[in-house]
């Protein structure tokens, strides 16, 4: 479950939803008071005030009409029987009816009422002047009034509330995807983060998280793969120094007993020697010779052994990588005329590490691409900065390394070549691991094999210590 993430969400609805409600509610009772004041509501007091007056007034004159025409106080005109077919429409559509009386508008805009009467066959219509035209004011009242329906039937109120929180809503929605989109992206790298950490807690040292970001947690994670590297490397070379102080431990008992076992045999030999007679003295001489020489190649390698078991002071100080490769390899190119020498130097920072461990190790490493590039061949020496560290390569064009051969490049084995005892890269490493660095295969550039010493840069507050690895 991505904690992160939630809580992320939980806090936006907490910031939002409070705020949001007090909005809507704010709004929708500010729009509600405005529609009271709107002027629809006004138009439908106003229209139906008028209304009632208008039909008041018109009901008004009616009667007084009638009350004049029955006091005889106005005139009428009379329609009789024998002038029936002269009749206008409306009095003959009177006549045709069952009413006794029926009062009617008249005159342009309807500004006279007519107050028509039964009498026997005939009728007598008497008119009255309204003093204003009730026809336009009829037509006026009666569009008012559709105004109010139609603003009654649309119901603007209810629907400009129903709009606002609609979209209030949608806008809310929108912003809580956004959230939940960037918590999600915030969140899975912390997540991704929390899982490598895991693994390598849990001793997974190939554990790492991959870089997508340029942010604070993109360099959380590139922080956190270059410390895995870091503590990846720091064990790898712990591990080799454990497998080489067990080594040294038993290249210091091997060198002890054989070196035992050794001198009584040369002591014993040489005495059989002198106490032989001159008739044999030839093939004795011949056979302690080869004896005495074997016995001298057996204590070449006791000394190596005791090299590579020994721990000398490492005595590191600054030193300029260039120049010490320029020195060794004009030093070794008079002992390899058949070989071609080039450099390749880039300006680099002074490296902190012991001279003569550096030296030893160039020297073996010269040495090696020598003899492997043999007649006509080439040797490249390089220095570069490389991962706030400087890196020194010697390259070769022999054949190069075999997969077999890079397997157990580092470990001590026991040679019986006529040059080398089997243990230079390995005593070569670990003075490179002495002097706080270290020596890796890399691709060679020339075709052949090529190394890599990685040694640390010297800083402004160095001082120089002695220390035993």
């Amino acid at each position: 479950m991505n904690r992160l993430r939630n809580r992320l969400i939980l806090l936006f609805l907490a910031a939002t939803l409070v705020p949001l409600a007090a909005t809507v509610w704010m709004t929708t009772s500010l729009l509600e008071h405005s529609q009271d004041f709107a002027p629809t509501g006004k138009v439908d007091v106003l229209s139906r005030s008028l209304q009632q007056t208008g039909r008041a007034y018109y009901q008004h004159a009616c009667d007084e009409l009638r009350r004049r025409a029955q006091a005889g106080l106005a005139q009428a005109q009379t329609f009789t029987v024998d002038q029936r077919k002269s009749w206008p429409a409306e009095v003959a559509a009177f006549a045709a009816g069952g009413d006794a009386e029926q009062f009617r508008l008249d005159g342009p805009g309807g500004d006279q009422v007519e107050y028509l009467v039964r009498e026997g066959d005939g009728v007598h219509v008497y008119r009255a002047a309204l003093g204003m035209q009730m026809d336009p004011l009829e037509r006026q009242i009666r569009d008012a009034r559709a105004t109010v329906e139609t603003a009654s039937e649309l119901d603007v109120r209810r629907g400009l509330k129903l709009a606002y929180v609609l979209l209030a809503t949608v806008f809310w929605l929108a912003a809580l995807g956004t959230l939940v989109y960037m918590a999600h992206r915030i969140s899975r790298p912390i997540h991704q983060l929390t899982d490598g950490l895991t693994k390598l807690a849990g001793g997974d040292l190939n554990a790492r998280v991959e870089e997508r970001r340029d942010d604070e947690i993109g360099r959380a994670i590139q922080a956190f793969n270059n410390m895995a590297d870091k503590l990846q490397e720091s064990t790898e070379r712990l591990v080799y120094l454990r497998q080489v102080a067990s080594w040294q431990s038993l290249g210091r008992k091997m060198a002890h007993e054989v070196k035992n076992s050794l001198t009584p045999i040369r002591l014993t030999v040489e005495e059989m020697l002198a106490r032989h007679d001159d008739a044999d003295r030839a093939f004795m001489a011949q056979a302690t010779q080869i004896v005495v020489d074997e016995i001298e190649t057996l204590e070449r390698r006791v000394r190596a052994f005791s090299r590579f078991a020994a721990e000398p002071p490492v005595m590191p100080a600054p030193m300029d990588v260039n120049s010490l490769l320029q020195e060794r390899i004009a030093f070794l190119k008079t002992a390899h005329p058949e070989v071609a020498y080039d450099c390749r130097l880039d300006a680099v920072p002074s490296v902190v590490a012991d001279q003569d461990l550096i030296k030893g190790i160039l020297t073996n490493l010269l040495e090696n691409a020598a003899e492997a590039a043999g007649q006509g061949g080439r040797i490249l020496g390089v220095t570069k900065a490389a991962g706030g560290r400087v890196a020194i390569e010697v390259h070769d064009s022999g054949p190069g390394l075999s997969e077999q051969a890079r397997s157990s490049l580092f470990q001590p084995t026991i040679s019986f070549k006529k040059r080398g005892m089997g243990l230079g890269l390995s005593i070569a490493r670990k003075s490179a691991l002495l002097s706080g660095g270290d020596l890796t295969v890399v691709k060679g550039e020339l075709g052949g094999a090529a190394f890599r010493v990685m040694l640390p840069v010297a800083t402004n507050g160095f001082q120089a210590r002695s220390d035993r690895g």
